[in-house]
Order: C-alpha cells, then sequence, then structure tokens
C-alpha cells in the first residue's frame, strides 16, 4: 500500500480508537449530574461497570471472529454496536436503562482498539509498524486529558446526554471511511470455527471476576457474602474455561498461541505495566488533593506530566524498535528508572517538592510507555497472520484484566489504612476518605505506591525475560 492509503487508514481507526478511549473517560465527571437528574446516585457505579463488564468480555470474540470473518466486516459491527448502544444513553430515561446502554455499548468498545491493533498489523511489517505506534499511545493520553475537561463542560452547560450525542456523528464518519477505506485490506482469514461454549464460559467467568473486583472493598466488604459468592461462582467458570481449552480441537484461545515464549511474557509485561499507570491515574489525583494540599484544577494540572510522559515512552520505544537490533535495552533501562522512581515516591513522596515529585511523574510513566509499543509489536511479529486478530485481542483483553486488578489492590489498601476496610454499600473511595487526617492518608499511599513498585517490576522481569526474536521487515 502506498504512504498516502496507509495514512489515511491511520486516520479511520485513530477515529474509532478515540470513540471507545474517550468514552472511558468522559463520563466520569458527568456522573454526579446524571446521578442527580435521574434521581438515583446509589446506582450511579453501573454506568462505568457496565462498560467495563462488557468491553473487556468481548475483546477475544472480536478477535477470533476477525480472524474467521475478516477486519473491516468486524470494525463496521463494533463502530454500529457502539453508535447504537450511544443512541441509547442519550435517550435513556433512568439509571437501569442507561446501565443497561452503556452495556451494549461496551459490546461494541470492546472490539474498536483491539482491532484497530490488529489492521495495523495486516498493513505494516513489524518495523515499519514501530513508526506509527506513538499514534496509538497518543489516542488515550488525548482522552485522558481530554475527557473528564470536555464531560465536566457538557454536563454542566448543556446536558450530559451531550457527552452521548456526540459519539453519534463521529460514529457515522468512522463508518463511512471504515467502509470504503478498508476493502483495500488484504485478506488473510482462514476457516476457522468459533467455540461457542468457550465463549459463553470466557464472558461469564471474566464478568464475574470484573464485577468483583469493582465492588469489593467499595460497594461491599471484600468478605462478604455478594463478593465471596461472586468470587467463587466466576473461578469455577474460569476453571471450566481452561478445561475447554485444553480439550475442544479448536479453542477459542489457541494453545500455541497462549504458550508461545514471546506472547505469554509480553501479555504479562503489559498487563501489570498498564495495569499499574491506571492505578495511578485513578488514584494519585486523591494523593495529590489529600496529602500534598492541591485543590482539584491543580491536581488536574499536576496529572499531566504523568500521561504525556507515557506518549513519549511510547515515541522512543518505536523509534529504538525500528533502528536497533536488540529493541530491549531502552525499554528495560527506562522501566528501571520507573521503579526507582516510584520506590523514592513511595518513601519520600509527602516531603518532597512538588516540581521533584512532577519530575519523577514523567520519568515513571516514560518507562511504562516503551513497554506498550513493544509487547504489541513483539507479540504480532511471532503469531501466524491468521492468529493475528485473537492474539492482539487477547493481550488487550488480559491488559484490562491486570488494570482492574491493580486498581482493586489499591482500594483495599487506601480503604484498609484508612476507615479499618469498613465498607459500605453505595460508598465510593473519594466519599470515604473525604476528609481523612492527611499524615494517615500519606502512610496509606507509601503503600500504595509500594504496591505500583511491584507492579512495575513484576512487568520489568517479564519484559526482560521475554525473547528478543528479529523483526520481520515484510509482511
Amino acid at each position: 500500500m502506498s504512504p498516502a492509503e496507509i495514512r489515511s487508514i491511520l486516520f479511520d481507526l485513530v477515529a474509532a480508537m478515540l470513540l471507545a478511549a474517550l468514552d472511558q473517560t468522559i463520563v466520569a465527571t458527568a456522573m454526579p449530574t446524571i446521578g442527580r437528574e435521574l434521581g438515583d446516585a446509589e446506582n450511579l457505579p453501573w454506568i462505568v461497570t457496565a462498560y467495563l463488564l462488557a468491553s473487556t468480555a468481548v475483546t477475544p470474540l472480536y478477535g477470533k471472529l476477525s480472524d474467521i470473518h475478516g477486519r473491516r466486516v468486524m470494525l463496521l459491527i463494533a463502530i454500529a454496536i457502539f453508535s447504537i448502544g450511544s443512541l441509547a444513553c442519550a435517550l435513556a430515561p433512568t439509571m437501569v436503562t442507561l446501565a443497561l446502554a452503556r452495556g451494549l455499548q461496551g459490546a461494541g468498545g470492546g472490539g474498536l482498539i483491539a482491532l484497530a491493533q490488529t489492521i495495523l498489523a495486516d498493513i505494516l511489517s513489524p518495523k515499519e509498524r514501530a513508526r506509527y505506534q506513538v499514534y496509538v499511545a497518543s489516542v488515550f493520553v488525548v482522552s485522558s486529558l481530554a475527557g473528564p475537561l470536555l464531560g465536566g463542560f457538557l454536563a454542566q452547560h448543556l446536558h450530559w446526554s451531550v457527552i452521548f450525542w456526540i459519539n453519534l456523528p463521529i460514529g457515522v464518519i468512522a463508518y463511512l471511511l471504515t467502509n470504503s477505506k478498508l476493502k483495500l485490506l488484504p485478506r488473510n482469514e482462514r476457516q476457522h470455527r468459533l467455540d461457542y461454549l468457550g465463549a459463553i464460559l470466557l464472558v461469564l467467568g471474566s464478568s464475574g471476576l470484573m464485577l468483583t473486583l469493582n465492588w469489593g472493598g467499595v460497594r461491599y466488604p471484600w468478605v462478604s457474602a455478594p463478593v465471596l459468592g461472586l468470587l467463587v461462582v466466576s473461578a469455577l467458570i474460569s476453571a471450566g474455561f481452561v478445561v475447554r481449552l485444553l480439550t475442544v480441537s479448536e479453542p477459542l484461545i489457541p494453545l500455541d498461541v497462549l504458550k508461545d515464549q514471546v506472547v505469554y511474557s509480553a501479555t504479562l509485561s503489559a498487563c501489570f505495566a498498564m495495569g499499574t499507570l491506571i492505578g495511578l491515574t485513578i488514584y494519585v489525583p486523591i494523593f495529590l488533593e489529600g496529602v500534598i494540599g492541591l485543590n482539584p484544577s491543580w491536581s488536574g494540572l499536576a496529572m499531566v506530566p504523568l500521561m504525556v510522559g507515557t506518549v513519549i515512552g511510547a515515541t522512543l520505544s518505536s523509534r529504538s524498535m525500528m533502528y536497533f537490533k536488540h529493541y530491549k535495552r531502552a525499554p528495560l533501562a527506562m522501566m528501571a528508572t520507573s521503579l526507582a522512581c516510584c520506590m523514592i515516591i513511595a518513601a519520600q513522596g509527602d516531603r518532597l517538592p512538588l516540581w521533584l515529585m512532577e519530575g519523577l511523574f514523567v520519568l515513571l510513566s516514560i518507562g511504562i510507555g516503551t513497554v506498550l509499543p513493544l509487547s504489541t509489536i513483539a507479540i504480532q511479529n511471532t503469531v501466524e497472520r491468521h492468529q493475528l486478530g485473537i492474539a492482539t485481542a487477547a493481550m488487550n483483553f488480559f491488559r484490562s484484566l491486570g488494570g482492574a486488578l491493580i486498581v482493586a489492590v489499591f482500594g483495599t489498601i487506601v480503604l484498609g489504612s484508612t476507615m479499618g476496610g469498613d465498607v459500605g454499600a453505595g460508598h465510593d473511595i473519594g466519599s470515604l476518605i473525604h476528609g481523612t487526617n492527611a499524615a494517615l492518608l500519606a502512610g496509606a499511599f507509601r503503600w500504595v505506591f509500594l504496591a505500583a513498585s511491584v507492579g512495575l517490576l513484576l512487568a520489568l522481569g517479564f519484559l526482560a525475560a521475554m525473547e528478543e526474536r528479529p523483526l520481520q521487515s515484510s509482511l
């Protein structure tokens, strides 16, 4: 394909990814307004939980189905489902219908990012692909920075439903452009059989686990009957899925993909790196406000270095993969720097001047950013072309689970240290720690940053263990 055609397709893919990435951040600041206007603040967390459950559970299905039926068809279906879900959200008269609509929206959003990454692998060799990974990282940074600001502005000055209405014109444009441009894609699909029972087990098991991680320690205590019961059920279903993988002739996720040393090492490295980043983006604002004493506006500005550093790291990593044979060396060095920065914050966080802490946040996020494109390209470089869809989707699936797990760990640490673990239904982290003694909160965040250091250490370890296979220079 010509460079102009590649740039044109890349623009379409960025638009599709932005739909999903922005929708995960734009809702947060509009939630108080939504709860007040719909008169149901108790069930407000469901508009986030429903989306996360659906988007995580269906991601491997999109990958497998794209290997069977082609990327273009599945991306069009994902955009259509997401747009219909957005329309249903905008028209929702009650919190229950809004939560259901968010689940439908998530069923579309779960395919957008994984399929976009897979399509890049269809049109570019691994070495060429490194050049464009920075655009993927930029999507998430833009959504993280612009989403909360845009959501709060629209909810305050217009109406909360506008945050869903704006998805419709973007979705229509993405659909029309995708429908025409992606006809140029090479065809790599093969005749596969979709393991329907395995797909059902995966959806139920992962949904149960995600719900457990979202509820545990926040909505219900970890030792409560709803959380323990849900955990047991999801564990049994997940065990059934593992048995299905080992016994069926063509499992949903091929065993040769799961057993590949590069695939599982890169996936686990990305899982812990991305999970730690997600956890920090959620809890660092609480640290900045409750311990450092910043107001919400300054706290938001202080988060910018943590997000921008990710793009810098992704750019450095991508460029090193293009020009250096040993493309792991720079990411390994930067991840070691990230680990050191996180440990310094854990030890001295409440006593550091703000400018120095911001510098440490930049270095910390640069290291994490180096892992993300490297893991994606390394996995796509090692699997067969007809397995690109499921391999890329599986990586995104485990990234989501890793994020949910680490966020749950951070929340348990904060609650256990500040509230004695006494959590009741309907409470959230922000309301529980509001007014907590700053010294007590500082002690809790020392353990949070130590836990983040463990996550970065695991990411560094799996990255170091990953086999460094030569990147293919042609499709």
